[in-house]
């Protein structure tokens, strides 16, 4: 099996070293990471050429957006399964892409899904935010449950048959192509009780002054997917609340994020 993980940047030479040594620690053997760059002019594309041997596909132009950006990784995609991991973001242990790549050889898996956690930008090891996927049940969907969209991994065949991400959206395309997903019947959800990644907070999904922009575009969504409307959207946004209570409850005596992390040392440098 190979698995494609596919990282968008843009003027991200403060992060993307990370996000590249974290794909470089996973133990399994098979990985095909595609880089898209927007046109980067702060220093990334010099961070990325260090790792270009380590880098399967890599195009660096002006795109349309980050679902534009998004799209061209995937299609240039050839693994079995495809993930996202932007640049930001970390994989939490060196074995995530093992666990995933087990599940989906062992079992009739189209879409799988597990527990992610935000940081703090500057300080990963501030655990700020906890999300947790749990089990799908479709009803879940009607108040506002979606899993963490960098912790899931779907089978190519998944977006060949329901499309790439609709760059009409600039914020929340991927709650629209995840539902498509989870609303078809047809595809095999699995949920993988693990922690997979770490995103650092401030990321466009989570700036404080688009949320504005961010809940109609997940109010457009939910509209075009027969949901229950604005009731949908306060049951999304209010599945916020435990996840920034949450990591009270993990940072003392020691933080979550030192016990993921501890794999991670000698090639991240946490």
């Amino acid at each position: 099996m190979k698995i494609s993980i596919v990282t968008i940047v843009y003027n991200g030479v403060n992060n993307i070293e990370d996000c590249l040594r974290s794909v470089l620690s996973q133990d399994f053997p098979n990985i095909e990471h595609i880089v898209i760059d927007g046109g980067s002019t702060d220093g990334t594309l010099g961070v990325i050429e260090r790792f270009k041997h380590n880098i399967a596909v890599f195009k660096s132009e002006p795109d349309e957006g980050l679902y534009d950006a998004l799209n061209k990784g995937i299609s240039a995609a050839t693994g079995d399964v495809v993930g996202i991991l932007h640049s930001d973001d970390l994989f939490l242990h060196s074995s995530v892409l093992s666990s995933v790549a087990q599940v989906f050889e062992e079992k009739n898996v189209d879409v799988l899904y597990g527990d992610g956690i935000y940081s703090k930008r500057d300080d990963l090891h501030v655990v700020k935010r906890i999300y947790h996927g749990g089990r799908f049940k479709r009803f879940k969907l009607y108040f506002g449950w979606m899993p963490l969209h960098t912790t899931m991994f779907v089978r190519n065949s998944v977006y060949e048959k329901h499309g790439l991400y609709d760059k009409d959206f600039e914020i929340a395309g991927d709650y629209d192509v995840c539902m498509r997903w989870f609303k078809d019947n047809s595809l095999s959800k699995y949920y993988l009780k693990d922690y997979l990644v770490n995103m650092r907070i401030g990321g466009r999904s989570t700036v404080m002054h688009l949320q504005k922009k961010k809940s109609a575009e997940d109010l457009k969504i939910i509209n075009r997917h027969h949901l229950l409307g604005v009731f949908t959207l306060a049951c999304k946004i209010g599945r916020k609340i435990p996840q920034y209570i949450s990591p009270y409850f993990y940072n003392k005596p020691v933080s979550l994020l030192e016990r993921c992390y501890q794999p991670l040392k000698e090639v991240v440098g946490y």
